[in-house]
């Protein structure tokens, strides 16, 4: 096997993976909480890409054109518009059936999964839609006819969402938010009793989740230049796939999960058949659910009593 080739595929889906990753977080930080699946969240992550689109539209006819600039602005925007989303889900999806049997909020978030589907395509169109390239040029190493390739805007997403988990990282581990959020997923009963207002916490989850969504959207949107209204289901099913590898309720394991599930996708298709790659990644999870259904760094779920 070539290694320059093997190079190149591991590098597309350390790509790939760290937005998986991202997008994991979100599944995993919502399971830990209140132990429910948001089948929205992929929705969440499809609207940041539509943000990206509308925000770049709106700074360029003001006249802000300078790349890294434009790239800040709209990295902000779309995580304060699709917090706000992420909020909404959880009033709307989740609150009012926290009590319920786990079937009532499951159906309520693919319901919400479909809204949002169905509420941007009215909006915005049911085609393809397409973006700029903001930033070109690229890294190669090798020679004329054997070298890997990697652009400036990959490295920026690798960067990125590196930065963005360490970030992460700090404030579940080192500030009270983070302090309040760990208590409340170990025993919400003796959080509230605590003085923790267990509401806000959950809130704030889904408005962090849908903040990481955000920048995954922004990054890929960026790299590939077009999307459509149905992006999120496939992406919320590979990131989902990501966080039970890594083992739902952990934070490392969400990203270790992404990383795995892109490089395996990325070495599937170019040495196997690019046509197939979704039913591999499905296929490595239906593995996992059988053999490993706790994650690699995930811990088997001890019932209280």
């Amino acid at each position: 096997m070539d290694p320059y080739i093997i190079g190149q595929q591991l590098i597309n889906g350390l790509i790939l993976g760290s937005t998986y990753g991202l997008i994991a977080v979100g599944y995993t930080m919502v399971y830990g909480i209140i132990g429910m699946i948001n089948f929205a969240h992929g929705e969440i992550y499809m609207i940041s890409a539509y943000l990206t689109a509308i925000l770049l539209a709106v700074l360029t006819f003001f006249g802000v054109t300078w790349a890294p600039l434009v790239i800040l602005l709209v990295l902000f925007g779309a995580i304060v518009f699709t917090g706000i989303y992420g909020l909404v889900v959880e009033r709307v999806a989740y609150r009012p059936l926290r009590n319920s049997p786990r079937l009532a909020p499951l159906i309520s978030a693919i319901g919400m999964s479909l809204l949002l589907q169905n509420y941007v395509m009215v909006s915005q169109g049911a085609r393809n839609q397409a973006i700029p390239t903001l930033i070109e040029g690229a890294l190669t190493f090798g020679n004329d006819t054997n070298y890997i390739r990697i652009t400036y805007v990959q490295l920026g997403i690798i960067l990125v969402s590196l930065i963005s988990m360490l970030i992460l990282t700090f404030v579940i581990n080192k500030t009270s938010l983070g302090r309040s959020c760990r208590a409340t997923q170990q025993d919400m009963k003796m959080a509230r009793l605590l003085g923790i207002n267990t509401d806000r916490i959950i809130s704030s989850v889904f408005v962090i989740g849908s903040a990481m969504a955000a920048i995954a959207g922004i990054l890929i949107t960026l790299n590939y230049g077009s999307f459509d209204f149905y992006v999120g289901f496939k992406a919320g099913v590979k990131a989902f796939t990501a966080a039970v590898l890594g083992g739902i309720g952990s934070l490392p394991g969400a990203m270790l999960g992404g990383i795995l599930l892109g490089m395996s996708e990325g070495l599937f298709s170019g040495f196997v058949n690019s046509d197939y790659k979704d039913v591999f990644a499905f296929s490595l999870l239906v593995i996992f659910l059988i053999f490993r259904p706790s994650g690699l760094l995930g811990r088997p779920e001890v019932e209280k009593v």
